[in-house]
């Protein structure tokens, strides 16, 4: 895969609002120049990937209609199930990781507030005051001086006029830094979403394997008493008999394993829903019975703009650009202005008018040599954005190696499934013959429990790979953004938190998106607390239990 990059020029000695005439340096110093309108950051353009026009994976399914060519925003609903949309619902709104993410971007959103202020003049009432007095015999004091001086001063105002755009370009930085806060946001719910899926979907395969485990259960132990009863009337050796017994009692301890790891995984899912595991449980069902979503991929280029992860690292590498504008706003004079104001008089004579003072003035900083400082801070930046450049690149590819290793997986995982489905189905028909011939002496017991246990295992597998199949397609779905569209990121104006005259609803900042400001209500505050009844939900079930055979 080839790409090509806009490359911005490494050096830029005169910024765009200066130009060069007849050998002398001309100054533009007009009306853009004084609002602030050069800007020494570097042409950005994000980098233009040359993809392929398809994907090599094939998915098991094929897009029906032109209004699925894209992913719902609830994807997980695709599944059909009403516990997992609840349990989903709830994790959005209660999962405590989401809610800090969701802190972070509020943050970085104050943090724009923060570097717009630097735009304004800053008034601030600073007051001090303080009495001096000299030795009447100090050396070379003039015979006029006031020995008794008081001072009271005050501090009204500073400004510094941004002629180069490094404040600006700092404003830029945090503004893009909460863009990429929103997407760390975006790309943190969607993980939370993949991963109460995949878990849920986990949980009910254990149901579906405890299940098979139970029919087993039953059929051994009818299978023992039949070899038992065979063994009283002499028509079955005792071996036999202990051959059922092992095969009972293993069966019996590979359900114990399953159980435990069913539990742990209700503990995950407690976890990811704001619950206690103690007070949370979900409710088993008899069988896999979710509906195979339908995933409509798309073609790879609109990957670029469907991943959280992506856009989170195109703006760092926004931000980075900036930052070379910053590290060479450096190279140029700098301006401050300031007034302030106070009263001088011999004793404390400071009620007079005629005794105050007052004092405005311009301050100019034009750096000349520092050692390399400024330079190396600029060498740095453009490393810093080179990296960042990398770091894009490599993101990029990630994300198209994760979406083929999901079609990969969902195509194989689904013919997979299709064929063991035929096994699990021979299998069964073979145990129940080989326990009739048993039965009426054509048969050994050895061939009866091989039958058994080809049985059980071919189950357990085709279950596993159900399973399996399922998380695959979750797995597909996050690789493809679950819904996610750049579009969804704030805008650049709608990253500042406040005005700069708002005094009022500052604990929470102005909603932008569904990110909001978590809340503590008290029941969470109790980790005893019940969880919410979901026994209801729970109980729903699509399909009927595999039959496990009858015996005679």
């Amino acid at each position: 895969m080839s790409f090509s990059l806009p490359l911005p020029a490494r050096h830029r000695p005169l910024p765009r609002c200066l130009s060069l005439r007849s050998g002398t340096l001309g100054l533009s110093l007009c009306a853009p120049l004084l609002l602030g309108a050069c800007d020494l950051a570097p042409p950005y353009a994000p980098p233009h990937f040359i993809v392929p026009d398809s994907w090599q994976g094939q998915a098991p399914f094929a897009i029906a209609r032109p209004a699925d060519a894209t992913l719902p925003t609830q994807w997980w609903k695709l599944f059909n199930d009403p516990l997992l949309d609840a349990l989903e619902n709830r994790a959005l709104a209660e999962n405590g990781n989401l809610q800090a993410a969701g802190e972070r971007f509020l943050q970085a959103r104050t943090m724009v507030t923060k570097a717009r202020a630097d735009l304004f003049p800053h008034v601030a009432l600073t007051a001090g005051g303080s009495d001096n007095r000299q030795s009447d015999d100090r050396l070379f004091r003039p015979m006029t001086t006031a020995t008794q001086v008081t001072d009271d001063y005050a501090g009204l105002a500073s400004w510094e006029p941004d002629f180069w755009s490094a404040i600006r370009n700092r404003v830029r930085i945090r503004r893009q830094n909460a863009q990429e806060a929103a997407a760390d946001f975006a790309m943190a719910r969607l993980s939370l979403e993949a991963e109460l899926a995949s878990d849920y979907i986990q949980l009910r395969g254990y149901d579906a394997q405890l299940s098979i485990y139970n029919q087993s259960i039953a059929y051994y132990t009818k299978a023992l008493k039949i070899t038992k009863t065979q063994m009283d009337y002499q028509a079955a050796p005792r071996l036999d008999y202990a051959r059922a017994q092992a095969q009972l009692y293993t069966t019996q301890a590979l359900k114990l394993d399953i159980e435990a790891a069913r539990q742990v995984t209700e503990h995950a899912i407690a976890v990811l829903v704001n619950a206690a595991p103690s007070t949370f449980s979900i409710p088993p069902v008899a069988t896999l019975a979710f509906k195979q979503p339908h995933v409509p991929v798309g073609v790879p280029s609109g990957l670029l703009q469907r991943r959280p992860d992506i856009a989170s690292s195109e703006r760092r590498m926004a931000q980075a650009n900036r930052a070379i504008g910053i590290a060479r706003a450096a190279f140029y004079p700098h301006f401050s202005l300031s007034a302030d104001g106070g009263f001088e008089a011999d004793g404390m004579k400071l009620a007079s008018l005629a005794n105050s003072l007052w004092t405005y003035g311009a301050r100019f900083n034009l750096p000349l040599f520092d050692g390399g400082l400024r330079r190396a801070e600029l060498q740095r930046s453009w490393s810093g954005y080179r990296q960042t450049r990398d770091e894009y690149r490599v993101t990029v590819l990630n994300a198209f190696r994760e979406v083929e290793d999901g079609l990969s997986r969902t195509n194989r995982l689904t013919l997979e499934n299709t064929a063991l489905e035929k096994a699990v189905k021979a299998n069964l028909e073979t145990q129940n013959m080989t326990m009739t011939l048993y039965q009426g002496g054509a048969g050994t017991y050895l061939e009866a429990i091989f039958s058994q246990e080809n049985t059980l295992q071919a189950r357990i597998l085709q279950t596993m790979t159900a399973t399996r199949m399922f998380q695959a397609d979750v797995g597909l779905i996050r690789a493809l953004g679950g819904g996610w569209d750049v579009k969804d990121l704030p805008t650049m104006a709608q990253t500042l938190s406040m005005g700069p005259f708002q005094y009022k609803d500052l604990h929470h900042p102005r909603q932008v998106g569904d990110v909001r400001a978590s809340e503590k209500p008290e029941q969470w505050e109790n980790l005893t607390a019940p969880a919410p009844d979901i026994a209801g939900l729970g109980s729903r079930s699509h399909l009927a239990p595999m039959p496990a055979g009858d015996l005679p």
